[in-house]
């Protein structure tokens, strides 16, 4: 049994073999044990942080902390400059930005005449009246204009236009079979605008040049003022409405005070997780099941690793363990031995790829995301998640070094120390 004795014994016949492998060979089973970590954590991490890329994007540019919507049944939120009013005055709230919300389509190059059988050159978009610097503060939206200037407040017939409308820049081409990514469109360019029956000619001010999957890529966005004239509304009514928190502010608290208000009566208040489209975190489930099922490949091997290293090493001490066995050295303690460096290399590559993890690749790729074109990736990595992981290597190791050493100790001791089979 693993008495106390025993894992006395054990502890110093471990630490005798750990001193006495060379320096090379306690380096390379570490290395294996780091890459096997990092290859669990860092491999899903990566996956989810595809999707976590997408649902950032979502708070940062589209729903902030808070997202409130119209009601069902609704076109627009009732009451809206009180609505904005009362938030505003809340001491939780950081940036707010009250949008106005209208389909639409654009056609550009209507000056050229189209071929016959030609279709124009048009598509359909979201139309988002702004204004300007609330919306730059809430968003930093500013900063994604790649071509050309960020609106100003008052700007006359100026639009700014999603990367995914542009051909030059669409994920995929034509968007729908009748619906064609816009040509030769730049800074300057003049396109046409028609929301309904209204149709009028605006000015490219600007392109935002973002990844596929962000809520400004196929949007086109306009001062506030411009789009209420289109819609011919006079009543200030917006349809959405997203707050930023003070950090620290739990947004389903904040979520409850709104519902629980006058807002709750007009308008439909979600957080962030709510308010997030399904299909992302569904896709989130996936790719952490993707990752669970390559790191789990990973761990196999260390296992097979660790199982080989320590089942060589008790081959060729096959001798000395007999000579143990016959001094009166217990088996269980030569057993707990090989156990101990088993998990002296899970630990000591564990605790390296924790640092590595946590003190460079996560802040490093939270400050650098990975721009990919469907999203700005990230590494996420869960501590409670990362912990269970390296529970699983030391756990997974430990079995492995035990194996090939109860092996050898149930051999016969005289068979032992004579070298026979």
């Amino acid at each position: 049994m693993f008495s106390f004795t025993n894992i006395r014994v054990g502890w110093f016949l471990a630490l005798r073999q750990v001193r006495g492998a060379s320096l090379w060979t306690n380096a390379l089973i570490v290395f294996v044990m780091l890459l096997t970590f990092l290859n669990l954590v860092v491999v899903t991490g990566v996956l989810v942080g595809l999707v976590q890329g997408i649902s950032n994007l979502y708070r940062q540019q589209e729903t902030g902390d808070v997202f409130i919507s119209t009601l069902a049944n609704r076109t627009d939120i009732s009451n809206s400059p009180e609505v904005i009013s009362l938030i505003k005055g809340l001491p939780e709230v950081q940036d707010i930005s009250a949008r106005y919300v209208a389909g639409g389509m654009v056609q550009a190059n209507y000056q050229t005449p189209a071929a016959p059988g030609d279709k124009p050159n048009e598509t359909a978009a979201n139309i988002v009246g702004v204004d300007p610097v609330a919306e730059n503060a809430f968003s930093d939206i500013s900063k994604f204009v790649g071509e050309g200037q960020y609106l100003a407040p008052g700007d006359y017939d100026q639009i700014l236009i999603g990367s995914q409308l542009i051909d030059r820049y669409a994920f995929g081409g034509d968007l729908l079979p009748n619906i064609s990514a816009l040509k030769n469109v730049y800074p300057g360019t003049k396109v046409r605008v028609t929301i309904g029956s209204v149709t009028r000619e605006m000015t490219v001010k600007g392109i935002i040049i973002t990844t596929a999957n962000s809520p400004l890529a196929s949007k086109v966005i306009m001062p506030a003022g411009e789009l209420r004239t289109l819609l011919d509304r006079s009543d200030y009514a917006v349809n959405q409405i997203a707050v930023n928190l003070v950090p620290g502010t739990d947004p389903t608290s904040f979520t409850t005070l709104l519902k629980n208000s006058s807002v709750g009566s007009v308008a439909q208040v979600r957080t962030f997780d709510q308010a997030v489209p399904s299909g992302v975190a569904e896709v989130e489930s996936t790719f952490a099941s993707i990752g669970n099922a390559i790191g789990s490949i990973g761990l196999v091997v260390a296992a097979v690793t660790i199982f080989i290293v320590i089942f060589i090493n008790a081959i060729t001490r096959r001798k000395f363990i007999g000579i143990l066995k016959g001094i009166g050295i217990s088996g269980e303690a030569i057993e707990i031995s090989y156990i101990l460096q088993s998990l002296f290399y899970a630990i000591i590559g564990s605790g390296i790829g924790l640092a590595i993890v946590y003190g460079f690749l996560v802040p490093y790729f939270e400050a650098h995301p990975i721009v990919l074109p469907i999203s700005n990736a990230i590494i996420v990595a869960p501590i409670n998640g990362t912990m269970l992981r390296v529970l699983l290597l030391v756990v997974t190791t430990a079995i492995a070094g035990y194996v090939p050493a109860r092996i050898i100790v149930r051999k016969n001791t005289l068979d032992s120390i004579l070298g026979r089979n």
